[in-house]
């Protein structure tokens, strides 16, 4: 381990939705992720932090079962994904949201094809996908779009079709790539209040890498109040619709391809670690 001590894990692989288990995993380079290990429960969301090379992007395609580590074990929805066949992976896929960093839209696909691609490859009917469709637009405000190409929208219109195209599955678990990275402050704004209104409205579980502290300590520090239909900052302890209160986010910061940190974001904030004290200037 390193020396800023991480909170004990409390639970098992089994019993989280995502559990990292002294995974290592590199390439001609060299090693980059060095015994990583952490969890997320149920209903978290938990964030890596790290500079850039840090193993961020690697964790979330390991958790998606587009990678599998040199040694170790990534268990997701309680199963070991290095024990699952291509044809298992493939069905695996089925139940996880991946929001990649630039959208990764199909050019020449519209808006609403982009995200009915998955529903398609599944043989729904033509009606369920239509609803489906427009009802992940409308939770990202996008449904006037559907009939656009993806060069026809802003890069924030972009990464918002993403969210959807991830959500229409109904997924467990999401996955976010640096959803922020890019965008200006304004859109980034938009694009958190998505993501805190997926968490506190459908209690969604979700990994997020980012090097973005502000993104990181708004989900901490914000919620979204379903009933307001607007988001609030979380100073009175606040619980949200679904019973979830602002604890339910906790940090990894990463260091040298492991959890240099894990613990609650008052914890960092106040942390007399002189790496984290650096980190956070």
């Amino acid at each position: 381990m390193t020396d800023a001590t991480p909170i004990p894990a409390t639970t098992s692989p089994r019993d989280a939705m995502i559990a990292f288990d002294n995974v290592h995993l590199g390439f001609d380079e060299g090693e980059i992720l060095r015994g990583l290990d952490f969890r997320v429960a149920s209903g978290e969301t938990k964030v890596l932090i790290g500079e850039t090379g840090t193993g961020k992007t690697l964790a979330l395609k390991l958790a998606a079962g587009l990678l599998h580590p040199d040694s170790g074990s990534v268990t997701v929805l309680g199963r070991d994904l290095g024990t699952l066949s291509e044809v298992e992976l493939f069905a695996f896929r089925r139940k996880i949201g991946f929001v990649f960093q630039e959208g990764a839209l199909f050019d020449s696909l519209t808006v609403g094809e982009n995200v009915a691609y998955r529903l398609r490859e599944d043989q729904l009917d033509d009606d369920e996908i239509d609803a489906r469709v427009r009802e992940a637009l409308r939770f990202v405000e996008l449904e006037n779009t559907m009939e656009k190409l993806p060069s026809e929208l802003s890069g924030g219109m972009r990464r918002r079709v993403g969210i959807a195209r991830a959500l229409v599955d109904r997924p467990a678990i999401v996955l976010y790539d640096s959803p922020t990275a890019g965008l200006d402050p304004i859109t980034s704004q938009t694009i958190m209040t998505l993501i805190l209104r997926l968490r506190d409205s459908q209690g969604v579980t979700s990994l997020l890498a980012t090097h973005r502290l502000q993104d990181a300590f708004g989900l901490a520090n914000y919620r979204f109040d379903t009933a307001a239909n607007r988001v609030v900052h979380d100073d009175d302890g606040g619980v949200a619709a679904n019973g979830h209160s602002e604890h339910d986010t906790r940090f990894v910061v990463l260091r040298h391809g492991a959890a240099y940190f894990e613990g609650e974001p008052q914890a960092l904030a106040e942390s007399s670690d002189e790496y984290l004290k650096e980190f956070l200037v």
